[in-house]
């Protein structure tokens, strides 16, 4: 998918349908003088309902379309006719989805289950008919329930990617380039910052036909909460994240201050996400020969609270061991 068509975002207009009248009939027939009251139910407004589909990976479908309203519930008639319900309108949307009250900012709900279906607005009862007011002392009521308006509201979706494993990172540090070799992602991969402007995700091969999901978010820069490089936009997509795995290249200057500076990112961004399970892989150690990598690794034994690992994605170093650790935790 290329990064224009990943939509994670949205704001739309929906309304449910007018819950019909009901009829006020009074019966009438040739040899029948004084029928009575045969007035039926109005038909219930029709639903706005949001709907869990496990092939969708993004809002690019709802981007252009803005309004959703449900059909009106159909008047009662005679004879006890009941009005027939209003047509229900229904809004696919991916797993991870969480709908916001535009207006309040109030989470409604959000989806997470394939066919998983929810609410969103909904529609007015049907009115009763006549005949069920009728008593001994009321033997010809000639009123009946007017039908429950519709609902309507703004609301906004937002998509979080659901994926067991989030890659963080400062830009060019290999999170698109790990994405590729472990993955059948094709991310856009070059030698400037920034080169990923939008999550991407992919499906890591492990043993036995075993799989999990990665999901690759913009680089983090040091000042993200004030909104320099990307800010905390993308942030979101790593809050369902089981794992954080914290890639950071052998290059770095200092590898310690690298990681407390995304730490602290993520922290004011959601103090929940410091609770999650967090792994070090020290990119491009390619570079590195055997002696330098020894007196590193010696450094940061006393250094990383954390399990760090040494990888190269291009050289296919450390990637076997690096999916054994993450397969590990997951389970």
């Amino acid at each position: 998918m290329t990064e224009g068509n990943f939509v994670d975002y949205v704001k739309m207009y929906v309304s449910s349908g007018n819950g019909g009248k009901g009829s006020s009939h009074l019966h009438r027939e040739k040899y029948i003088a004084k029928g009575g009251p045969d007035g039926g139910d109005g038909g219930r407004g029709g639903h706005v309902i949001v709907r869990g589909n496990p092939n969708l990976w993004t809002l690019l479908h709802l981007k252009f379309k803005k309004h959703f309203r449900a059909g009106h519930g159909e008047h009662g008639s005679s004879g006890r006719s009941f009005g027939g319900d209003g047509e229900d309108v229904y809004i696919d949307v991916p797993l991870g989805t969480v709908i916001r009250d535009t207006e309040t900012n109030e989470i409604l709900f959000e989806i997470t289950k394939e066919g998983e279906e929810r609410i969103l607005a909904e529609g007015g009862k049907g009115g009763l008919g006549n005949w069920h007011f009728k008593s001994s002392t009321n033997q010809t009521p000639r009123y009946a329930q007017p039908g429950i308006p519709m609902e309507e509201r703004y609301v906004t979706m937002e998509l979080k990617v659901l994926a067991d494993v989030g890659l963080v990172g400062f830009p060019n540090a290999g999170k698109s380039t790990l994405l590729s070799v472990v993955t059948s992602a094709k991310p856009k991969i070059a030698d400037y910052e920034f080169t990923t402007l939008k999550p991407n995700l992919g499906i890591v091969k492990y043993r036995d036909f075993q799989t999990f999901v990665m999901a690759d978010i913009p680089g983090i820069i040091e000042g993200a909460a004030e909104g320099r490089g990307l800010g905390h936009y993308f942030l979101r997509h790593i809050e369902r994240n089981s794992i954080l795995l914290f890639l950071i290249p052998a290059d770095a200057e200092d590898i310690r201050k690298q990681y407390d500076i995304l730490l602290d990112e993520l922290r004011r961004y959601n103090p929940e996400m410091l609770d999650k399970e967090r792994i070090i892989a020290i990119s491009k150690s390619d570079m590195l020969d055997s002696e330098l990598k020894a007196e590193m690794k010696a450094e940061l034994d006393n250094d990383l609270p954390v399990p760090y690992y040494f990888i190269s994605a291009v050289a296919q170093q450390g990637i076997t061991e690096l999916k054994d650790v993450l397969w590990k935790l997951l389970n």
